[in-house]
């Protein structure tokens, strides 16, 4: 009986891992269409820079972020939740300024929004699991940067200028989140 019982635990367990597996090629793939989806939204918002040049910023986005080294699959999947729901708020705020169609910023909220829906549900599964990891000081890290855009898009009143800049660095941004989403390789 106890044989028997340990074999049907020890295939659930297989059938789990092979479940959630097979879960982050489905999330990477989908993550990477729809952060190509959000850069090609990102880029039809563009106006002419040229005459914003003087109100460039260095936001110093974290080293581990811009070059990240052997991710584990939970950690990339925590971080890519932060710089998306960051990205997110700061495309709800005063936008009106940028003189951008509103149309391709709702449709890149509701990309944020579903790439966020789709972390949210793996990341619970990992909860569930006790892969979690509590201890994140990259998140930290991506707050205070977050935070250094939001005051800078409020110290420059939100200005066309300042949007420009902004959405130059979120573009910076996507190519980052690319490489974090080489991370949920099976």
């Amino acid at each position: 009986m106890t044989n028997r019982c340990t074999l049907q635990l020890t295939v659930l367990l297989c059938l789990t891992g092979a479940a959630l597996s097979m879960n982050y090629g489905t999330l990477r793939f989908q993550q990477s269409s729809s952060n190509s989806a959000c850069q090609k939204l990102l880029w039809q918002l563009i106006t002419s820079p040229q005459h914003c040049l003087d109100d460039r910023m260095d936001f110093q986005i974290p080293r581990e972020v811009e070059q990240p080294q052997q991710v584990r699959k939970e950690e990339a999947m925590v971080v890519m939740h932060e710089m998306l729901q960051q990205i997110f708020s700061i495309f709800r705020r005063g936008f009106s300024n940028a003189g951008w169609n509103e149309t391709i910023v709702e449709n890149l909220l509701e990309e944020l929004d579903g790439q966020m829906d789709r972390l949210e549900t793996a990341l619970e599964e990992i909860t569930k699991e006790g892969k979690f990891p509590w201890e994140n000081r990259t998140v930290l890290r991506l707050k205070t940067y977050y935070l250094g855009i939001f005051q800078y898009l409020k110290g420059k009143s939100y200005s066309r200028c300042a949007w420009t800049v902004v959405q130059a660095e979120i573009l910076r941004n996507f190519s980052f989140l690319n490489r974090l989403i080489g991370a949920l390789q099976d």
